[in-house]
Order: C-alpha cells, then sequence, then structure tokens
C-alpha cells in the first residue's frame, strides 16, 4: 500500500516535470487517462464494425479476393484525433499508440468472434529497407495484441514483402494489378493450411495492399483469411 500511495506521488511528480500530453488535442493527460484525454477519446469517430454482421469494410473486397470477415476499428478522417495517433505511430516512434489501438480493438472482436476462431495473426510486411529504416512495423503492436485478446499465435515471418514501394493507392490499375502479383509471397504455405488467418493493417484506404497480400495468402490450401485494420477511409 505504501509503495503503490509512493508510486503515484512520484509519477505526479514526474508528469509536472515532463507532463504526458493527449495525441489528439495536445492537452495535459492526468491520472488514468492513457494517450488520449477524455474528451478525445470519447470523440473518437468508432466504426462499430466487428465479425458479427456485414459491414463496409467487407464490401470494400466483394470481387476482389475472398475475405471471411473484415473489420476496422476508427473511421480515418483527415486533420482528425486518428490521423494524429496513427502519424504520431508511423513516423514518431510512438510504438505504445499500436498496442493501445490493438487492446481496444482486439476486446472489441472477441465479443463476436468464438473463442480460438483465429490460428493466426499476420501483419502485413515492411519491406526490409523501410524496416530497417524506420525500426519497426507499424502494425506490429497492434497484430500482438489482437493475438493475445482472441487466443491466435503471432507470426511476422510468413508474408514477405518484395519490392520497397510507394503506397499503392498512388499507382496505375495496371501497376496495382503487376503489382498484386509480385509484391508479396509467402515462406512456408506449408504452415497456414487449413488456418483461419487474421491479416492486419493499418489504414484501409482503397484495399489494394490487402487485397494483394490476401491474394498471396489465398496460394494455400485450405486457408481462410480474415481482416482487422485500425482504421478505414469512409
Amino acid at each position: 500500500m505504501i509503495f503503490s500511495k509512493l508510486s503515484n506521488i512520484a509519477n505526479d511528480i514526474n508528469n509536472v516535470l515532463i507532463p504526458r500530453l493527449c495525441f489528439g488535442c495536445n492537452d495535459r493527460l492526468y491520472r488514468g487517462e492513457q494517450l488520449l484525454c477524455t474528451v478525445c477519446r470519447n470523440h473518437l469517430p468508432l466504426t462499430e464494425f466487428d465479425f458479427q454482421e456485414e459491414n463496409a469494410v467487407d464490401r470494400i473486397f466483394y470481387g476482389r479476393t475472398e475475405i471471411y470477415s473484415a473489420a476496422a476499428l476508427f473511421f480515418y478522417q483527415e486533420e482528425g484525433i486518428v490521423q494524429n495517433l496513427i502519424h504520431a505511430l508511423k513516423y514518431k516512434g510512438q510504438k505504445q499508440v499500436g498496442e493501445f489501438l490493438g487492446n481496444w480493438f482486439g476486446e472489441v472482436l472477441k465479443r463476436g468472434v468464438p473463442e480460438d476462431t483465429i490460428d493466426l495473426v499476420v501483419p502485413v510486411p515492411l519491406h526490409k529497407k523501410k524496416l530497417r529504416k524506420r525500426g519497426y512495423n507499424q502494425v506490429a503492436g497492434f497484430g500482438q495484441k489482437l493475438a493475445t485478446h482472441l487466443r491466435a499465435e503471432y507470426r511476422d515471418d510468413l508474408l514477405v514483402k518484395t519490392a520497397n514501394t510507394k503506397t499503392q493507392t498512388r499507382k496505375n490499375r495496371w501497376y496495382r494489378w503487376l503489382g498484386s502479383r509480385e509484391l508479396y509471397l509467402l515462406r512456408d504455405p506449408k504452415i497456414l493450411e487449413h488456418q483461419h488467418v487474421l491479416l492486419v493493417d493499418d489504414v484501409i484506404t482503397t484495399g489494394s495492399t490487402l487485397e494483394a497480400c490476401a491474394l498471396a495468402l489465398h496460394k494455400t490450401h485450405g486457408i481462410t483469411i480474415s481482416i482487422a485494420a485500425m482504421a478505414v477511409v469512409p
């Protein structure tokens, strides 16, 4: 009890000297608040999409590749709180954002799927050059926390990106068609046979990146693929 009180006092002193700031509004965070203040958290554009019912994220992939279920935690809006969170995660080294969102979405998703439904959680991979430059895959913490909540295995060594390309949303249709067959390869398809794989990414825009990954994964016999993302562009 005494140690707990001393720890709280030390944290309060530390927050005065080096205040923790909200990723949404940049105001000071207070005890009990994590990454976002209460006001910003309550203003996040939640999709309320999960794996229980068909939703707009599912429909992105209709006629493109076979997806069992798809969902995203937030709607992505430019100059909004979600953009601030993901920008901090990708470009400012704030890896705890991914873990925070993974815990949040993991709690949501596990209420909509039977226990042990998902076998493996696989992140959309970065090319080795980009991974070396950034130092981490921004989807890793998100995927690891989802795996924990869904009682699945996290594997980031099965899907490989073969070329260091810019975002696929800037490619023309021909280049996306070509890239979907060359950008991602499987290292060991046998491991994924008859497995339900949850493919995870940060933001779904056109869905072309996830489509390309799914096409590579579907070369495995008997695989089932679902998708989870931090956000989707409405």
